[in-house]
């Protein structure tokens, strides 16, 4: 089905098209690219124009650009204009404008992919869904998220994130959701914020964009949750609160059982009942808040329970996986939790509460006594607190419950020193290094936890993880 043909891209651009085209899809990568898509040749680590050619030759209906590279002809399918970003966001406005369904604006220091794959989830069994791929929620990820829309889209979900203040607003304008939810205000970002404060005004920034009559979901159990409250009513929009002090949707009990969360909650003054098929109390308050944006677009609540209840992490964000360790005896595995996106101290204690809860196996493997071991990375952007948040983890009850902790990182020195000999696990200064020491880490019947800053590169350890497992021989 046509995305853009090159007339329509042009009107939304102001742009030139050197001949007629129709794209099927957009991309900004060519290695993803499909044969079909408009290519935008964004400025970023590499500039774009060098992969122009490249683009064409792998079935780019057209490449969006601000000049014709030296290596394409001068006949090829373009569409031409001064600023390549400004023309992807031009294209992103259009597709919204053009878009006649309900928009959902979610942003939130932690929680927003889950939450966003959440509504997907749900939302796909009510109708034609669209939403951001992976964490595209920057500068760039919002716009081309809206340019990929298709016309007749009935439920798109906009995940929207920042850095630094004053990015989140004018990509919810671009936006315009009919809701917008916060998930929850958190120590992540400090480098660019004087407090946690300063924060949850940012996070609350994304109401400016919500069209009007529209509804603020937010997070009732942030110490900032007044903060969200003003600005949803500066913006003239309904709120609904949830979480365990939802003022609409509170959650009354969340059980851990195997790989599972059993959760009671109320809706107004009606019980809800839910299961999510994967454990995790932060993953049942989050689904509490996807539950409230489902009753504020007036949809399907039981239908919207039974979808949620077939909902999975994404990777690398606390899914659980079982790793088959001898190809003949099938009882020898360990459970793998890759939470190796990323790491702030609020999602970092959800992990370990996680582990803490998970049931390990005895007398399976050489150490008889099935382990909660943990490999826990840096955690960046914490500003001048980084190394006292780190050594904070420490404290929690659920850290005390691990049976081992490896650390990685210069930040994390500073748990690993507080941490009692007997569950002190090794320092590593960076993944790579604890790489060639797992198996000697790990027996069958543990559970493993992988979790850390995205820049730490805890992926290396999961994937190490993954390439100690066998597939089960047939023996008949």
């Amino acid at each position: 089905m046509t995305l853009w043909t090159a007339a329509e891209a042009a009107a939304a651009t102001g742009g030139r098209a050197t001949t007629d085209w129709a794209a099927t899809g957009v991309s900004i990568d060519t290695r993803t690219l499909e044969a079909g898509d408009l290519f935008v040749a964004l400025k970023d680590v590499r500039d774009g124009h060098d992969f122009v050619a490249q683009a064409l030759e792998k079935g780019a209906a057209a490449a969006l650009v601000s000049h014709v590279p030296d290596d394409v002809p001068a006949d090829a399918p373009l569409l031409i204009m001064d600023d390549v970003l400004a023309g992807l966001e031009d294209l992103g406005r259009a597709g919204r404008a053009r878009m006649q369904g309900q928009v959902v604006g979610i942003t939130g220091s932690v929680g927003k992919t889950s939450t966003k794959e959440m509504l997907l989830a749900m939302l796909s069994y009510q109708g034609r869904a669209h939403a951001s791929v992976a964490s595209y929620n920057n500068h760039w990820g919002v716009p081309l998220t809206l340019a990929r829309m298709p016309a007749d889209t009935e439920f798109a979900v906009i995940e929207i994130g920042m850095n630094h203040p004053g990015e989140i607003a004018p990509l919810s304008k671009m936006a315009q959701p009919h809701v917008a939810l916060v998930t929850t205000v958190a120590a992540a970002h400090l480098e660019a914020f004087d407090d946690i404060t300063g924060i949850a005004v940012e996070k609350a920034s994304i109401f400016e964009g919500v069209v009007p009559g529209g509804i603020a979901v937010l997070n009732s159990d942030v110490e900032t949750s007044a903060i969200l409250m003003a600005r949803a009513l500066d913006c003239k929009l309904r709120d609904i609160g949830f979480g365990e002090h939802g003022h609409d949707f509170r959650l009354v009990r969340a059980t851990l059982q195997g790989n599972s969360t059993v959760v009671q909650a109320t809706m107004g003054q009606e019980p809800l009942l839910y299961k999510l098929s994967t454990p995790g109390r932060h993953f049942a308050l989050n689904a509490l808040g996807a539950l409230a944006v489902m009753a504020a677009l007036r949809l399907d609540m039981a239908l919207a329970v039974a979808a949620l209840g077939r909902w999975t992490p994404y990777k690398g964000r606390g899914v659980r996986e079982t790793i088959l360790l001898d190809a003949v005896e099938t009882g020898m595995t360990l459970d793998l939790i890759d939470d190796s996106y990323n790491a702030n101290p609020t999602s970092m204690a959800a992990a370990l509460e996680v582990l803490a809860a998970a049931e390990v196996k005895h007398d399976i493997g050489r150490v008889s006594k099935g382990r909660r071991i943990a490999f826990l990375g840096d955690m960046k952007e914490l500003g001048p607190d980084a190394q006292a948040l780190h050594a904070g983890l420490a404290h929690l009850p659920a850290t005390q419950q691990i049976d081992v902790i490896h650390c990685i990182g210069p930040l994390m020195k500073s748990l690993y020193h507080l941490l009692p000999e007997a569950q002190r696990g090794e320092w590593f200064a960076t993944a790579a290094e604890a790489v060639p020491r797992l198996k000697r880490h790990l027996d069958s019947g543990d559970v493993v936890l992988a979790k850390g800053s995205l820049s730490m590169k805890l992926a290396l350890i999961v994937d190490a993880i993954r390439k100690m497992g066998h597939a089960p021989l047939d023996v008949e």
